[in-house]
Parts: structure tokens; sequence; C-alpha cells
């Protein structure tokens, strides 16, 4: 089985630290193979809304990249936002997770209710989006904004760890969390830290979604290709322009 990893902002320490998470997780026979977008080809980070539409165009690319290379059994989009995740859906059969997705949906399953805790305030707006489409908002009680950059998180310090930290305490002490949710790819190496020091599970959406995707595969379950994740229409003139397109993607620790 061959799940690949896209995270679609350009950094590769974060792309291979993504790959060693989802590693941890995917038992035996699973290749994992993370990729990214090549320098100039997607955002540096995904902190806005401006970001979070070249990191759909990214996935795309990304996915296009791969099964022109033969395919995959299985996607994970690596970022909180689940950026271009429809679209990943419409290009194939296989199953395509978003890691905000498979985070809170383990979270729901780990506890009655969760807190997200992510990286910058102005992303909150996205997460309380995908709540109401997964339908978790009556299982979310909080949601925080740690004011950490996402590039932080390449290697982040004991100041970032210990600010993480408080957060999650905050939302089990005072809003009544059963779990915390990571909101943010660049967080999985956090994982295991946080869960020593706090008294209830976290939840990272990286190995969430690393293991519903080798579930899905080994239960025979793809992406429905009945109507709205169909295919999408190819049109003469992007035929064309999609076969003289240059690959732009990078493979990181596969």
């Amino acid at each position: 089985m061959r799940i690949t990893l896209i995270n679609p902002n350009t950094s590769r320490a974060m792309t291979d630290k993504i790959g060693h998470a989802a590693r941890e997780v995917a038992g035996p026979g699973v290749e994992i193979v993370a990729v990214c977008p090549a320098a100039g080809a997607g955002p540096a980070a995904v902190e806005s809304h401006v970001d979070e539409i070249a990191a759909g165009a990214a996935v795309v690319d990304a996915v296009r990249a791969d099964l022109a290379a033969g395919g995959s059994d299985g996607y994970v989009v690596a970022c909180f936002g689940d950026p271009g995740l429809d679209a990943a859906r419409e290009l194939v059969d296989v199953p395509v997770v978003g890691i905000a997705e498979a985070a809170m949906h383990v979270a729901a399953m780990a506890g009655r209710s969760f807190a997200i805790v992510t990286t910058l305030s102005r992303t909150l707006g996205r997460a309380h989006d995908l709540l109401a489409r997964y339908e978790f908002e009556r299982a979310c009680v909080a949601a925080y904004g740690t004011g950490i950059p996402v590039l932080e998180l390449e290697d982040p310090d004991a100041a970032a760890f210990d600010d993480i930290l408080g957060w999650c305490e905050r939302a089990v002490r005072e809003d009544g969390a059963d779990a915390i949710v990571l909101g943010c790819a660049g967080m999985a190496d956090l994982c295991h830290r946080l869960q020593e020091r706090l008294s209830v599970p976290v939840v990272d959406g990286v190995a969430a979604a690393t293991g519903l995707v080798a579930a899905m595969v080994r239960m025979r379950v793809g992406t429905s290709k009945r109507d709205e994740y169909a295919p999408p229409p190819v049109r003469p003139a992007e035929a064309v322009a999609g076969e003289a397109a240059a690959p732009r993607v990078a493979s990181v620790g596969a």
C-alpha cells in the first residue's frame, strides 16, 4: 500500500516531519511518500485566505504529478485548513482525507468534547468553517490561536512548546475539553510530548488521517464518483495546456 502525504507549503523540513509522523502509525506494508510544492510553486506557509488558494492549487498539482507517476492507494492533505480536498477527490477514486477532518472525527470518538489549539488566530475562522462542514460544532468547546507562526514550528523551541501546552491546559481546565486537536501539521512532532503532560487524549491530524486512509484502503472504500466527486470536465484547450505543464512537486524523505 502506498499513501502520499501532500504538504501544500514549500517547507521541506516540515514535510519531512509530517512523513515521519505518518510512518509511526502506518503499520507494516504501508509506504509513506511525503511531498510538497517546489520553491515558488506554493505558499511558504498557509496562514491566510490567499495562501489557502495557492495551497489548494498545490494539492491539485501534487495529485496530478503522482497520477502521472503511477498513482497511490490513498492521499492525505496535510494542512489543517484541508485546502484542495474536494478538488483532489475529483481527481481520484481512492481515499483522500484531510487532517482537520480526520482529527475532528478521531477526537469526537475519544471523548464527548474537544478543543482545537492552532497557530495564528486569523486561521480560526477557517477552523470554524470546517467544524460546521464536518458537523462538530457541538463537540468543539473551544478553539485557540497560540500566535505562533507556522514556520516557527519547523523546529519549535521550549517557549513555543510551553505556550502550546498552556493553551491545551486552559482548554481542559476552563472549557472542559475531553480531547485536544492540534490545529497544524507542523505540530505533529509535539503530540506525544503534550500527551505526556495532559490528562486527556491529544490528536495529531497527520497520524489520524494516515490511519484512516490505510483503514479505508484495506476496507476497499474509495471516493464516490457518482456526482460531485466525478472527474472534472476536461476541455480541449485545458488538455493541451495540461500536457505542456512541467511538474512542480518535490518528494521529501520518501
